[in-house]
């Protein structure tokens, strides 16, 4: 597992349109393996895609190196149950926003227990956050299908 990135696969990431989201979006780019992470803004939302509820986990943990450089300290992943039973994973910051998320949504519960957590943020001085060029991305992509 990448001690950056917390992945086994450096090129996993992004999971959904991998060639749209490389050429429009600014990626994270993990300093040891090379995997690029969207740290785009969602316009309509207005949320990063970390913010957003993940089916898995694992997927959830593909984007948490993401959200600790948005916010510069330890994030956590939590499992939240609807009222009609559907899991989710989600990304917070700390205890206290997901007590905030939970107040306003109803229809969530947490039993606020971490799922996955780091002990200790770091930072990585050769990590870039920028978008990639022409090159990079077509080796990249390469690269993702092998």
């Amino acid at each position: 597992m990448c001690k950056e990135c917390y992945s086994n696969q450096s090129r996993i990431t992004p999971i959904l349109e991998s060639e749209k989201c490389l050429r429009n979006h600014t990626q994270y780019i993990c300093s040891t393996c090379g995997r690029c992470i969207c740290i785009e803004m969602d316009e309509k939302r207005g949320l990063r895609r970390w913010n957003f509820p993940f089916k898995t986990a694992d997927i959830a943990k593909l984007y948490l190196r993401v959200a600790e450089v948005s916010t510069g300290k330890c994030c956590s992943i939590y499992e939240i149950i609807s009222d009609k039973g559907r899991k989710s994973y989600k990304i917070f910051e700390d205890r206290e926003t997901v007590e905030e998320y939970l107040r306003k949504n109803k229809d969530k519960q947490c039993s606020m227990e971490t799922i996955y957590q780091i002990e200790q943020y770091r930072e990585y001085k050769k990590s870039q956050i920028r978008k990639l060029n022409s090159s990079e991305i077509e080796k990249y992509l390469k690269e993702q299908q092998e």
